[in-house]
């Protein structure tokens, strides 16, 4: 049986706390508590939804009050002009803010940092013009009232106890799906994304897509939650689009959690309720409320539920699990043909020219090093090829096919892979996880090839830790499994020796040898002569952005401009 992790843990107690809660405070209060409670369900339900654009997808959008108003007109505007119940009416009002979202989406998400919040933020505005000034559909300022109660399937759900209920179902479904999304593989690729931008492109991971879906997901959640307030409140109005929505949403999450929906559900009981707790302060409640909430945020930055689960970890061990069967995969078929070419490839970063006319080929089972001086142009190169930076001029073919300027999870999944000169792996998840990402299929196949690709890298002991646990080698060994895991024809390695002892540097080489037979080429960064020169066939020296030797290690060694640039001249005898 499966052994629940401290995190778990946590937020399995926070669950059956909130429940508590909910019961306890219901039963000791009255309709207006039930009806509060039942106000709070459903900004947990729009926060759970924001945590997918702001927690998973870090990207700070002010829209999800456009999305939950939106999704409150629709529904009292069918409630109200078409007799269309919640239930009926729910496809539409859950709808509309995911074709919103869709429809903003090409030239909002292009957007980052503050012009993405800007940008969603006047979406925001115009929304809220429009319900204000709309008069014949919206009502206008004074908005629509009359709204009728929550109805499913023809039966309408009275107040009490009956709604509390009813709303918090809702609530705990939507919980759930979104713990199931973010526990997948789904999941974890916005956890790469977030931690390591780069990494993900370089495993195939389409950032843009990535963002689109969690947009996509928080206007539907917004959408639900609004629909189920229109028909608590009995009332729309502009008030549904309103800037404090969007703050409510946006303090709720940060206060509970990011990441966790029994977070955002714990932040949502704390902010509504806060003001409630506060009322006989009079004119100071608000004061009070923001004091709270301004010691929260400063005493747990990772919010309520993040704190709890770093203070659970800390006490508790982590249970390891038992990598499953490795299962070895049958990768792209190898050849003997050039892989890569580099023609004329030119770059400059302002005034300065970081390569200049640069040109080489490496061969299927062929490894290729790449020496020189430190700002020499090494790794400007294997972005260019790996498709981080675009040429300014030349051209690169992979197997043939000019691939000049393609995006880089474009050219993972056509066969490059490669590593980083520091290693980007995502700390939370394990190293198996971080494998798996880079496999398609099942999940449970992924993860025994991932384990395969583990045992061949010397790192399946690793294989349950949490990245951020492991010892600098170990990651190294991981991050290269990880880019094996792209079924690469080209493995790009920028300084996979840094960090590993005599011992490792002689095991990580004979590992990397023996990928060669089946056809991959390799092309290696290093500057550890020790480690590189056994490992490859062929050498070329970097100077200034130029190439200034190429052939056997033992010649580009020989060579005087290698000597004189970077190896320096060897010490008379004594």
């Amino acid at each position: 049986m499966r052994r629940l992790d401290p995190a778990g843990a946590v937020n399995a107690i926070a669950i059956a706390g909130i429940a508590a809660y909910l019961i306890w405070s219901g039963a000791a209060g009255g309709t207006y508590t039930l009806r509060v409670l039942s106000v709070a369900g459903i900004y947990g339900l729009a926060a759970i939804g924001y945590q997918f654009i702001f927690g998973h997808a870090g990207a700070l959008a002010l829209s999800q009050g456009t999305f939950m108003g939106l999704g409150a007109y629709v529904s009292g505007i069918l409630a109200l002009r078409a007799g269309l119940p919640f239930d009926l009416a729910l496809p539409f009002s859950v709808g509309a803010p995911v074709m919103l979202a869709l429809l903003v989406a090409a030239p909002v998400l292009r957007l980052q940092t503050h012009y993405f919040a800007l940008a969603t933020l006047m979406i925001s505005t115009v929304a809220l013009l429009v319900a204000t000034e709309w008069r014949s559909m919206t009502g206008g300022a004074n908005g629509l009232g009359g709204v009728p109660g929550l109805q499913l399937l023809g039966v309408t759900v009275r107040p009490g106890w009956p709604l509390l209920a009813t709303v918090w179902s809702f609530v705990a479904l939507g919980a759930v799906i979104a713990w199931w999304i973010a526990r997948g593989r789904l999941g974890h690729a916005w956890a790469c994304m977030r931690a390591a931008p780069n990494a993900a492109a370089a495993i195939g991971l389409d950032a843009g897509r990535l963002r689109l879906l969690a947009f996509l997901l928080s206007a539907a959640y917004a959408g639900l939650a609004g629909s189920l307030y229109v028909h608590v409140i009995r009332v729309v109005s502009p008030d549904a689009l309103a800037f404090p929505v969007v703050i409510a949403c946006l303090t709720i999450v940060v206060v509970g959690s990011r990441l966790r929906p029994a977070g955002a559900l714990l932040g949502a009981l704390l902010v509504v309720q806060l003001p409630e707790w506060f009322r006989d302060l009079r004119d100071y409640y608000l004061l009070a409320y923001g004091v709270i909430l301004l010691l929260v945020i400063v005493l747990a930055p990772a919010g309520l539920l993040g704190t709890l689960e770093r203070g659970a970890r800390l006490l508790l061990p982590r249970p390891r699990e038992p990598a499953p069967a490795p299962v070895p995969f049958s990768g792209r078929s190898g050849g003997t043909g050039t892989v890569l070419t580099i023609a004329g490839l030119s770059k400059r970063f302002g005034g300065v020219a970081a390569l200049s006319d640069v040109s080489l080929q490496v061969r299927a089972g062929e490894a290729l090093g790449l020496i020189g001086p430190n700002g020499s142009g090494k790794t400007t190169l294997i972005n260019l090829v790996s498709g981080l930076y675009r040429p300014d001029a030349g051209r690169v073919l992979l197997g043939g096919a000019d691939v000049t300027g393609w995006r880089a999870h474009h050219l993972a999944r056509d066969g490059i892979g490669r590593t980083f000169q520091t290693v980007l792996l995502v700390d939370e998840l394990t190293a198996l996880d971080n494998v798996a990402l880079a496999r398609t299929g099942p999940r449970e196949r992924a993860l025994a090839e991932a384990a395969f690709l583990l045992e061949r890298m010397g790192a399946i002991g690793a294989a349950s830790a949490l990245a951020g646990e492991l010892p600098y080698g170990v990651r190294r060994r991981v991050e290269i499994a990880r880019a094996l895991a792209t079924d690469p024809v080209l493995l790009l390695l920028d300084e996979p020796a840094a960090g590993l002892n005599a011992t490792e540097q002689a095991d990580l080489a004979r590992r990397l040898r023996e990928l060669l037979p089946a056809g991959i080429a390799l092309l290696v960064i290093e500057h550890n002569m020790a480690f590189l020169e056994p490992l490859v066939d062929q050498m070329v020296c970097l100077d200034a952005g130029r190439v200034i030797a190429a052939g056997a290690p033992a010649e580009v060694k020989a060579d005087a401009l290698v000597i004189e640039a970077y190896l320096g001249a060897a010490p008379a005898p004594a």
